[in-house]
């Protein structure tokens, strides 16, 4: 027998508020009752897929624009290597990309470059690869050196956009840089 019902059988009597407060109980009981391990997984499950679908939301479908760049340099016994990728993570197609990369010496002379354009890139890709490559032979590996980055590209806005990198290299014999724009909404 539950204090409820032993409260029950006695004739006791009780206040208003008293009256208020068992039938509170009563309530709780019964909503307690109505609470299994199977609706508590049911429910687990149906927020989890709420916030999944807010997530997929968010980045499949509500307009953004966010652009990375990303760079690899090695020392090698024969020189200098440098990687690039871009990574437009965001939501829209940019166009009009050019991507300069200069590896300059200590004495800011410029010792290579490559240039690489690209009508489009659509979203959620990136590019990579041998035109994104930059190979510098005969340099010393003893120096520091700069590489010197400029990327411009077209939002789908019409906007144009330009993102400027230095990075001091040199000291160690591979090094990675990554630079992204932020998220832009809208």
């Amino acid at each position: 027998m539950g204090l409820l019902e032993k409260s029950r059988q006695q004739e006791v009597e009780e206040t208003l508020e008293e009256e208020y407060a068992h039938e509170v109980l009563v309530r709780l009981e019964d909503s307690i009752r109505k609470i299994s391990p199977l609706r508590v997984i049911l429910v687990s499950f149906v927020a989890l897929m709420i916030i999944t679908s807010t997530l997929v939301a968010l980045t499949w479908i509500v307009p953004y624009e966010k652009v990375t760049v990303d760079v690899v340099y090695i020392q090698s016994s024969s020189g200098h290597v440098i990687l690039t990728e871009i990574d437009n993570d965001g939501s829209r197609a940019i166009t009009d990309i050019t991507l300069t990369v200069r590896f300059i010496d200590s004495d800011n002379i410029e010792l290579d470059r490559i240039i690489f354009n690209k009508s489009s890139l659509s979203a959620h890709s990136s590019v990579s690869g041998d035109a994104l490559e930059l190979i510098v032979i005969g340099a010393s590996v003893w120096e520091n050196y700069t590489i010197d980055i400029d990327l411009e590209y077209t939002k789908n806005s019409k906007v144009d956009s330009k993102i400027e990198l230095e990075y001091l290299v040199g000291e160690w014999k591979m090094e990675q840089f990554s630079h992204g724009t932020g998220i832009d909404f809208f």
